[in-house]
């Protein structure tokens, strides 16, 4: 089997390949990431994208006040259209000024999708961040669900997805049987599995899980003497010495830490795809090549010691699991 070959996204019925490449650095999130990227290297990089085995791509309105989209929009323009079967999702958002979140809001912010993508409709559209305003107030009357839900009835989405932080949250969004998708980020890597009850819930509701961030903001990709902070945040000695140990690991066996983070996230089948930000063209590249490299059955049993994950953490009727909790609940959830 290729490691690159179609899943199904859930009962959505969309083919999508095990990675997903995200955008939201390619809008400028310099605050975020630490670095910005110009316009002309966003779009170039959507191109390579667009051009690679990759067939599934993560934007949202709210990344720099829509500035990813307008690139990946560009992007989609110049290459004279989206290849066949590409699977292009992006998120509404709160207002970025008054961060008004109500149902007329997504209306707005799906509208403004649309022209910024050049899209007439999504084939998957996210309710992002809804930690922002709560579960009960983004499930009331007339509220952000009513409005994605008539988006959905009037064709504007095709399939409905929820994309946030806090675990418990997406827990409750997945219990109301609306949506299709859960995105989690930052809550399913080497070092922290505290998704592992949402990926089971899930299940059990036939909801497909996108899990993004499975690097940790980077430091799961260039390691913990190139980057200290994990989950957007400093890390603490512990969990860097922790990561330290699998680089090491993973140095003996000739792999690279990106590709095993990457891959710990790909082989759970729990997991529908994994979300993986890029920032250039060369991202893409590397990206692919992380998720094809070869990885010994002996590494993998290192790891897993390492990491902390239960005895059979395929299993989703498994109760056990680790509980890390080392991710806040923050924005930017690709890297």
């Amino acid at each position: 089997m290729s490691a690159l070959e179609l899943r199904t996204l859930g009962s959505t019925g969309l083919r999508v390949t095990p990675v997903c490449l995200g955008c939201g650095v390619l809008g400028g999130m310099s605050a975020i990431f630490g670095y910005d990227v110009s316009a002309d290297q966003g779009v170039a990089t959507v191109r390579r994208a667009l051009d690679s085995p990759v067939n599934f791509l993560d934007t949202s309105a709210g990344y720099s006040n829509g500035e990813s989209e307008r690139r990946v929009g560009a992007a989609v323009r110049a290459r004279g259209g989206l290849p066949e079967g590409f699977v292009l999702a992006t998120k509404v958002d709160p207002d970025p000024v008054t961060r008004d979140y109500s149902g007329a809001q997504v209306l707005r912010s799906a509208e403004q999708s649309i022209e910024r993508l050049g899209m007439d409709s999504f084939p998957l559209l996210y309710l992002h961040d809804p930690e922002v305003i709560g579960f009960e107030a983004a499930m009331a009357p007339g509220g952000a669900v009513e409005a994605l839900v008539r988006l959905k009835k009037e064709g504007v989405a095709e399939h409905l997805g929820v994309a946030g932080g806090p675990v418990d949250m997406l827990e409750r969004f997945v219990g109301t049987g609306v949506f299709e998708v859960v995105l989690t980020h930052n809550r399913y890597t080497l070092v922290d599995q505290s998704a592992r009850g949402l990926l089971r819930t899930a299940h059990q509701a036939g909801v497909a899980v996108v899990n993004a961030a499975p690097f940790g903001g980077g430091m799961l990709a260039k390691g913990p003497d190139v980057s200290r902070k994990y989950a957007y945040r400093e890390a603490d000695a512990a969990l860097m010495e922790r990561v330290r140990r699998m680089a090491e690991r993973c140095a003996a066996y000739d792999v690279p830490l990106g590709a095993a983070a990457l891959q710990f996230s790909i082989r759970e089948p729990l997991i529908a795809s994994t979300v993986v930000g890029i920032s250039a063209p060369e991202r893409v590249d590397q990206t692919v090549r992380w998720a094809t490299w070869p990885i010994p059955d002996e590494l993998w049993a290192e790891l897993t010691d390492l990491a902390g994950v239960s005895a059979d953490p395929t299993d989703p009727t498994d109760p056990t699991g680790p509980t890390d909790q080392h991710a806040p609940h923050r924005r930017g959830n690709e890297r």
